[in-house]
């Protein structure tokens, strides 16, 4: 089987071997595992690979590379207007070649994939849509209009298109999904944190205004306010980082905040065990993997309800969610941290409903898809 990759996740080429970003390539190993040939069409990155870039895993591989593009002013409209019709071409040949069609979407790159697929009605597809799906959610033409077209069976035939969480009246060709890093034999035994000791906060995630780091920053000086013993560390880089670490100079916070950069995925898991929340106040999600991540080994989540995560938390019966009032929500979780037995419960639960999704049953359910 060819299986054919459309994204618009840059790759880069260091030893013949292809990177990038590791989560995103943990996840098509997983797929990698059951093709002969893989042919991605992506967009090549002259950067060096990072500390969050892994390889793709198999013997048999064909880039193309393609140039990314945004639609954001009006110079790069008009760059964008020259650059797609090669792109699109791209994309065809590599389409005419394939056994599997696989989209990744929302995106640029996956916005053309949804529109060159309806040439193959044919042949098997599957579109893996990684962000919020929400139908009321506010988002960008180009991700409205990617859903629709996904979800249109007359231009979209043959396809699965795998969305996180579970939304009333979508079309048959709909299915919820989820992403998983953790396998069964990842399974140790964790207990909750005793709260009687330094309140230790996480954050996990790209420092951009959209993920909301400042915030979460701001929790942790408020919960020091009211007289706790608190860290907070930050995994992740991102344009906000300078303005985060003048925040910290500005208010005597750099005893307390630990800007760690990014890490790999065994020093990030290590900060799961021995932290006892996450904070995760992001104004968007599809799946947040941060939050799946953080339960899984008993680290207590706090977050917005946005995306499936209302159905993630169970309502806040594992976690708690943010109002993004600063006042209310220090309030909450100082409330949690003078009641450990409910602090306990919370985690339990959320080790109990997270450990579900482990990547034994990701790859089952992939094969399920390939196969049918």
């Amino acid at each position: 089987m060819t299986f054919v990759i459309i994204t618009h996740v840059p790759h880069s080429i260091e030893n013949k071997a292809i990177y990038a970003y590791a989560p995103y390539v943990r996840e098509m190993n997983s797929w990698n595992k059951r093709v002969d040939k893989l042919l991605i069409v992506a967009p090549l990155s002259n950067s060096p690979k990072t500390a969050i870039e892994i390889n793709y895993e198999h013997e048999n591989i064909e880039f193309v590379a393609i140039e990314g593009f945004d639609i954001l002013s009006l110079k790069a409209i008009l760059i964008s207007i020259c650059k797609i019709p090669r792109i699109s071409w791209n994309i065809f040949s590599a389409m005419q070649k394939a056994d599997h069609i696989h989209l990744r979407c929302p995106g640029n790159i996956g916005l053309l994939g949804c529109v060159v697929q309806i040439a193959f009605p044919s042949k098997p597809k599957t579109a893996k849509y990684a962000g919020n799906w929400d139908p009321k959610a506010k988002q960008p033409l180009s991700y409205r209009i990617q859903k629709w077209i996904l979800s249109n069976t007359f231009l979209t035939k043959n396809m699965s298109v795998l969305v996180y969480g579970e939304w009333g009246n979508s079309t048959k060709n709909i299915k919820p999904f989820f992403t998983a890093t953790y396998k069964e034999e990842d399974k140790v035994e964790v207990i909750p944190r005793m709260l009687n000791e330094t309140i230790q906060f996480l954050f996990v995630g790209t420092l951009s205004e959209g993920k909301r780091p400042l915030y979460s920053i701001k929790i942790a000086e408020q919960i020091q306010k009211l007289g706790y013993n608190v860290s907070l560390q930050l995994y992740g880089e991102g344009n906000q980082r300078d303005l985060l670490q003048e925040y910290c100079n500005a208010n005597d916070l750099n005893a307390i905040v630990e800007f760690k950069g990014n890490q790999k995925e065994a020093v990030v898991r290590e900060a799961y065990k021995r932290s006892h929340f996450v904070i995760l106040p992001s104004e968007s999600e599809g799946w947040p993997k941060v939050i799946a991540e953080a339960m899984f080994w008993g680290c207590f989540p706090i977050t917005t309800k946005i995306s499936c995560l209302g159905t993630m938390l169970d309502n806040g019966n594992r976690g708690l969610f943010l109002t993004m009032n600063l006042q209310e929500d220090s309030e909450h979780i100082a409330r949690i941290l003078q009641n450990q037995e409910e602090y306990n419960s919370k985690v339990l639960k959320s080790i109990h409903w997270s450990r579900k999704y482990t990547l034994d049953l990701f790859e089952n359910e992939i094969k399920g898809l390939l196969n049918s």
